[in-house]
């Protein structure tokens, strides 16, 4: 086997089997649980912070707060298209997540220092490392497998499992932390901790990808010519030097960014196609067909992410969260979507395989994921409208609950099947930058999603009114598209070329 990226993602080693999938699975497996530890044990946090901390608690602070958050996000994700081109072509998959996890560490315990300058300097940070962590690990996965493994998308759905056991358990134990250690309390949580404990977990995380890489024989080490340590350096010098251009990015607002963004992914849409032109005819189409789910994918996202953003006042203004003098913390919601998404995921992924030739095309798929993220708020549009309780304006704490629910299943769906779908039509040299431009098109729409959490909060923060109105249109924003896509599902699968 060469130590080409291309080689091995052609053809993978005879890996030994634990649990009938490749063993470094089970690895990669857990190195994305502590890095989603970390990044989800902040999540549920920063829009809290932010008002209590920069804007002295004053409702008026939630729509900054909203757009720097999914700011935030989108550059994250954008982030991710120059780690993927940096993988692909420069320093090969295991150095750029390890040079990730570094930077990365060092951004978390940043944003614990009070001072909001450095606070946007460490989300900065978290960005740039990310941005090399994330692409390359999803992108590893793929690489365990052969193009025909059948395999391949019930692998992605475990290691997508991974993914929320990390994101189910850092809101529960840096939500108790925030409340119970250094003088916390439930209506003034040490958010300090929160980011500390998060910061650890990344340190866990890179651990254990440096002890358990060599499982993965030549996956992932750079393509031949590229081993250089110098390449490594100058990649670090890179990474730290865009960090000043992330915060300057942050720096100027949602609006702002959302052109920079769209222009970044014209730019590599229109590298990708030339690509899938230069490799012929059909690569073309596979091309063209994945352009188009990515653009359905922004939709999904701007109104999934509500829940680090304006899902996080309306549990905390608007829902009722007393349990007869116990106080459900904000926090603990954000575990009930990875709750959710590790008890369906396993019926899902059986689900795909067990329906054999019924099983849904990926467009279908990604149909289904936009319409059940509608239902959701539908639920909440019932909620606001029928179920107020009148005495404490505030809706039952079962409908946010439900909400969560309803949206892991658009989202297992989705997310798991969009992983696969990159690997599967993304020009085989350009894949670590496919999945790249997978992420941004995610990012755009967390972009957004700061933009529309900013609305349903208006100027003076949120109430039932602005989220009805709100919630109202990201219910017809989502089942609209979603039954479009559903419909004209047979010509983007043609574009596909048979690949399921």
């Amino acid at each position: 086997m060469s130590g080409s990226t291309t080689a091995t993602a052609a053809t993978p080693p005879d890996f030994p089997q634990t649990l009938g999938h490749p063993r470094p699975l089970w690895m990669l497996f857990m190195t994305e649980f502590w890095e989603r530890f970390a990044f989800y044990g902040i999540r549920w946090a920063l829009v809290l912070y932010i008002v209590a901390q920069f804007h002295g608690g004053n409702a008026t602070g939630e729509a900054p707060a909203n757009q720097t958050y999914g700011a935030y996000l989108a550059l994250v994700y954008a982030a991710a298209i120059f780690g993927g081109y940096v993988a692909d072509r420069v320093i090969g998959y295991q150095r750029s997540i390890l040079l990730g996890a570094v930077i990365m560490s060092v951004g978390l315990f940043l944003i614990a220092v009070p001072n909001e300058q450095i606070f946007k300097l460490g989300l900065a940070t978290i960005i740039a490392g990310n941005g090399l962590f994330k692409p390359n690990i999803s992108t590893m996965v793929g690489k365990l497998y052969a193009v025909g493994d059948e395999r391949r998308d019930s692998g992605f759905t475990l290691f997508y499992m991974g993914i929320n056991l990390g994101a189910m358990v850092a809101p529960l134990l840096t939500g108790w932390a925030a409340e119970r250690m250094f003088g916390g309390t439930p209506q003034l949580p040490a958010y300090k901790i929160v980011f500390i404990v998060s910061g650890i977990g990344m340190l866990v995380s890179l651990v254990w990808f440096w002890f358990g890489r060599r499982q993965l024989g030549g996956i992932g080490r750079p393509a031949e010519g590229g081993e250089s340590k110098q390449r490594v350096l100058l990649t670090a010098v890179g990474a730290i030097a865009a960090i000043p251009v992330i915060y300057f990015l942050l720096a100027l607002g949602a609006s702002v960014l959302q052109w920079v963004l769209t222009a970044m992914f014209v730019a590599l849409g229109g590298l990708l196609l030339v690509e899938g032109i230069r490799e012929g005819t059909r690569q073309r189409d596979m091309v063209i067909a994945m352009l188009i789910i990515f653009a359905f994918n922004v939709l999904f996202w701007c109104f999934f992410e509500q829940a680090g953003s304006s899902f996080s006042f309306l549990a905390d203004k608007i829902v009722n969260r007393d349990f007869g003098g116990w106080i459900f913390p904000v926090g603990w919601f954000q575990s009930v979507n990875s709750l959710a998404i590790i008890t369906l995921a396993p019926v899902l992924a059986w689900l795909w395989v067990a329906m054999g030739r019924a099983n849904p095309s990926i467009p279908r798929k990604f149909g289904l994921g936009l319409i059940f993220n509608g239902l959701a708020f539908l639920l909440l549009m019932f909620a606001l409208t029928k179920l107020v309780d009148p005495a404490t304006l505030k809706i039952p704490f079962w409908t946010l609950f439900m909400v969560y629910v309803i949206q892991s299943v658009g989202e297992l769906c989705l997310s798991p099947i969009g992983l696969s779908m990159v690997t599967k039509l993304a020009p085989m040299r350009l894949v670590g930058f496919g999945m790249g431009g997978w992420f941004l098109s995610t990012g755009i729409g967390n972009n957004l999603s700061g933009i529309f959490a900013s609305h349903v909060s208006g100027e003076t923060g949120m109430n039932i009114q602005s989220a009805l109105g709100g919630y109202t249109f990201g219910f017809w924003a989502l089942v609209i598209p979603g039954a479009l896509l559903f419909l004209i599902a047979p010509l983007i699968q043609k574009l596909m070329h048979g690949v399921k």
